[in-house]
């Protein structure tokens, strides 16, 4: 066959391509017509390749710089787990083939469930949440099921003051009201507080553990029976299963309910708004409230078994995000079950050794051993200077750092919330230490060094909240 390629220009048109004509071009109003051709530039492509390369080095991220965000495990992600998803096999599958035509996709996630299941202590797991957040949401719509078929009408969902901003707002999406519970002077939560919460009205209290303070709770047996005992469940927030994962698990402390972050834990991506997944897991009294479809396994053959009766429907349009799933697979079958331990274990062990080597200029907020994050403040010298922890964060970006989250949780005073994860090798952590006690000692000296900082960033020192509310959605193309 002979290929003809003819040129198209504005006077000749191109073949098989109608002039549209002055009618088409009365149609359009004269206030919309261009007066003059739009004024765009004129570029190699050396050029815009340089423009976006240049672009790409002012983004910041695990495989560029440390990334200690506190409470969001901003760990790295293999490669290997990304080629894992990236197989044809997986990749090009439609989510509406058929189960014959599905066998590898569907072993591979019914295992995962069995992994999840071994890892949190729970009897089953769907993996339909696309999301963390909705997992949250899929896990308190369980809580709702649940005590609606017992014919118990409960609407208190309890949170601590310290917990993750997803949780109160996960359980008002769900129709529970929402009541805070106080945290006592070791940053756990207040046992005499939450049995003046506890009551006919409670339907689960949400927490992770280790605490959003970084903190182990050590009476979290008690905690399960308080509310066991008032006929409610108690529900684990997996943001911090990476600091505990292969070592101890929720089903074994009383969690009835968990939702997994896989994006924190198994190595997926994190950030950017997604994609995202956050199975949830049960114990069997619950079980039969999970979301459609489940993967079940008849003999060596595995299907998708649509809801049973008491199901809570669909929470998505599939079976969940299979691409994250499909990482986070690999990223367990690559460490095996003593690598996930020692995981957890690297991960306490830098936060630790952060905290203790930072300890002199950024006292730990509670004076115990943290887990896998702790929490920090300035010392009472540098606010002498009227230096805030903004300030401190805006300078670690001129040294090349990007910064802990700050303020948060809000109940401690000017908060510094560090998680170095596992991923960091010694000499980087000695680094970020290296760069903290510099910030001090600048903090001492010239403190309006910090208070306009950042000095080096392709972006300066911004109203953030001018920004966060007065958001410009335009270009101008003259600037």
């Amino acid at each position: 066959m002979e290929l003809v390629f003819e040129k198209h220009s504005a006077a000749s048109g191109a073949a098989n391509v109608p002039d549209p004509g002055p009618e088409a071009e009365a149609l359009v109003p004269p206030e919309l017509r261009r007066a003059a051709p739009p004024a765009l530039p004129e570029l190699s492509e050396l050029d815009v390749v340089r423009h976006y390369l240049a672009l790409s080095r002012r983004q910041v991220g695990v495989d560029s710089v440390f990334y200690p965000l506190g409470s969001c495990t901003m760990k790295y992600n293999p490669k290997l787990c990304e080629e894992a998803a990236r197989l044809p096999g997986f990749a090009r599958l439609h989510p509406h083939a058929p189960d014959e035509l599905c066998q590898g996709m569907l072993a591979l996630l019914w295992n995962l469930e069995q992994r999840l299941c071994e890892i949190c202590g729970m009897d089953a797991f769907t993996l339909a949440p696309m999301a963390g957040a909705q997992g949250e949401w899929t896990g308190l719509l369980l809580v709702r099921a649940y005590h609606r078929a017992r014919n118990d009408a409960r609407t208190e969902v309890l949170v601590p003051d310290s917990a993750h901003g997803t949780n109160p707002a996960s359980a008002a999406m769900a129709g529970f009201e929402v009541r805070a519970v106080a945290s006592n002077d070791d940053g756990e939560v207040d046992l005499a507080a939450l049995r003046n919460a506890v009551g006919p009205k409670t339907a689960a209290l949400m927490l992770t553990n280790p605490n959003t303070l970084g903190l182990f709770e050590t009476r979290i047996r008690e905690i399960a029976a308080v509310l066991h005992q008032a006929g409610a469940l108690l529900y684990y927030d997996g943001a911090n299963l990476n600091a505990i994962c292969g070592v101890a698990r929720p089903g074994d402390m009383g969690f009835d309910i968990v939702h997994v972050n896989v994006h924190k834990t198994f190595a997926t991506p994190h950030g950017g708004g997604g994609p995202g997944a956050g199975p949830v897991g049960v114990k069997a009294r619950i079980a039969p409230f999970l979301p459609a479809p489940r993967i079940v396994r008849e003999g060596e053959r595995f299907a998708r078994a649509e809801a049973s009766p008491q199901s809570i429907g669909r929470v998505g349009a599939f079976g969940g995000n299979a691409g994250i799933l499909i990482r986070a697979y690999a990223y367990l079958a690559m460490l095996g079950r003593e690598g996930v331990t020692r995981v957890a274990q690297h991960a306490v062990l830098a936060a630790r050794y952060l905290a203790a080597r930072l300890a002199s200029d950024f006292p730990s907020a509670y004076d115990r051993p943290c887990m896998h994050e702790f929490v920090a403040t300035p010392s009472a010298a540098i606010l002498g200077k009227g230096v805030k922890t903004l300030d401190i964060a805006k300078r670690l970006i001129d040294c090349g750092f990007h910064p802990p989250t700050v303020y948060f949780p809000m109940i401690v005073h000017e908060a510094l919330m560090v998680e170095p994860t596992e991923t960091e090798t010694k000499e980087r952590l000695d680094a970020f230490v290296a760069a903290m006690h510099v910030i001090a000692a600048e903090a001492m000296a010239t403190p309006e060094k910090l208070k306009t900082a950042p000095q080096n960033a392709p972006v300066g020192r911004v109203d953030e909240v001018k920004a966060a509310r007065e958001l410009v959605l335009t270009y101008d193309m003259a600037r």
